[in-house]
């Protein structure tokens, strides 16, 4: 029994369930079971190519790469990635933070087949500061636009309704909302109207607001607005 390797699979799946806690604490796509699955998969592919050049290489195989099978891991993970991002019906695009630690997991696992320990240790350290802790320091020491998200804001008019006040107001370009843009800067970035029956209109559009203003500040602000009938507010 070679404890060596028992010791690198061991090492890939813990480091793989630290990266999958991460994810699932967040809920996001990528779960604790598939990091640790891709995590010790990479590892014993990289086991397996590195015993395989040791076992096999000589004079009759020159040219054989202990590393070929770790690349292909590299390139063939994609495809998880590729299903972690979900396009949201709101044209939002979600999971790619996701993606990218499927990749990682990956990487980490190759690292510990090759017997590179301590990287893959400050490998998993760095990337948990990478996505939990970093993040929220430079929203804190940064400029304003750091703090900003993206919402996509529904909104059904009476058929006497005003579009362009309804636009004015939410922009803060009208007297009556100084105050409030000063505290809660909204920009609108895309704007759709649509007729509906009756003489209604549909008003969609996606605007920044800040990270310090809630959901439900922004539906009350613009549901108390003249002539609105309905209102749907989504963070992206």
């Amino acid at each position: 029994m070679d404890y060596e390797m028992m010791f690198k699979l061991c090492m890939a799946l813990l480091f793989g369930l630290f990266i999958g806690i991460d994810r699932q604490l967040k809920q996001k796509p990528l779960g604790i079971k598939t990091c640790m699955v891709i995590c010790i998969a990479s590892c014993l592919v990289t086991i397996v190519s590195i015993e395989a050049f040791e076992k096999f290489a000589g004079p009759d195989h020159p040219n054989m790469d202990p590393m070929r099978l770790a690349a292909q891991v590299v390139s063939g993970i994609g495809f998880l990635g590729a299903g972690a991002i979900l396009r949201r019906s709101n044209e939002g695009i979600s999971g790619l933070t996701s993606a990218a630690m499927i990749w990682a997991a990956s990487g980490i696992g190759i690292a510990i087949g090759t017997g590179f320990y301590w990287e893959a240790a400050l490998a998993v350290v760095l990337l948990m500061l990478s996505v939990n802790f970093i993040p929220s320091l430079i929203k804190w020491i940064g400029p304003y636009k750091l703090n900003q998200r993206d919402v996509s804001i529904k909104v059904i008019m009476e058929d006497h309704g005003d579009v362009a006040e309804l636009i004015r107001i939410i922009g803060g370009k009208d007297q009556e909302t100084e105050s409030r843009r000063k505290r809660n800067q909204h920009r609108i970035r895309r704007l759709k109207i649509k007729d509906l029956e009756e003489g209604r209109q549909r008003v969609d559009m996606v605007i920044t607001a800040s990270e310090k203003e809630y959901t439900t500040e922004l539906y009350h602000f613009i549901r108390h607005i003249d002539h609105v009938v309905s209102v749907e507010v989504e963070n992206l």
